[in-house]
């Protein structure tokens, strides 16, 4: 390894301490909100783009396993939305453009709308119901496109920690880690053991 270059231990601290400050700086009612929509909710959906998109597929998947009837946009499978369903969105810019499209879809039909990011005054911000952010500097460079398709384009990103959390890996593991904070906290509520969700996990691959 480069003598300049910090050791993996060293970054993975430096991470964990970031992460940390994203913890606290959460604020509990937006949270206690969140949680509320989700157990009020009739079918819950999922959105989301690049790594983004994998956070919200991962939450889909822990939402299935406490028996929630969850769906991620986009899928074949995936049933149409109505207006006693949830959709959350997870955007760290609340720009980008295929999300924004089907949260206005969510919101035309009547549906509810909660966004998980760091941005909450963007376009899916202003239309959201429900609004959990997770602290980040990254999108304050005026001179990058926020939606992730344009960066995806033109190779244009943004470093939220400096050098040693690129592209965005903040607001993604926070974002992770909050939702699995958030199947904790529906487990307490729902009386779930981790037996009940072992009995959901996928026994055909």
């Amino acid at each position: 390894m480069p003598l300049d270059c910090p050791s993996i231990a060293d970054l993975m601290l430096m991470m964990t301490s970031r992460l940390e400050e994203a913890a606290r700086s959460i604020d509990e009612e937006g949270a206690n909100q969140f949680l509320n929509e989700i157990l009020s909710a009739k079918r819950i959906y999922l959105a989301g783009a690049g790594r983004s998109g994998l956070v919200a597929r991962a939450f889909a998947q822990r939402l299935m396993h406490l028996g929630f009837e969850s769906y991620v946009i986009g899928e074949t499978i995936t049933p149409a939305f109505g207006p006693e369903d949830v959709l959350v969105a997870v955007s760290g810019s609340g720009e980008t453009q295929s999300v924004v499209d089907a949260c206005e879809t969510a919101r035309e039909i009547g549906g509810r709308i909660c966004l998980i990011t760091s941005t909450p005054n963007s376009h899916i911000g202003r239309i959201a119901d429900c609004i959990v952010e997770i602290g980040s500097d990254r999108f304050k460079n005026p001179d990058i496109p926020r939606d992730f398709e344009i960066r995806q384009l033109t190779g244009q990103y943004r470093s939220i920690s400096g050098s040693f959390a690129p592209l965005g890996t903040l607001f993604e593991i926070a974002a992770l880690v909050f939702s699995d904070a958030v199947v904790s906290a529906l487990m307490e509520v729902r009386h779930c053991t981790p037996e009940d969700l072992k009995s959901r996990l996928a026994n055909v691959q």
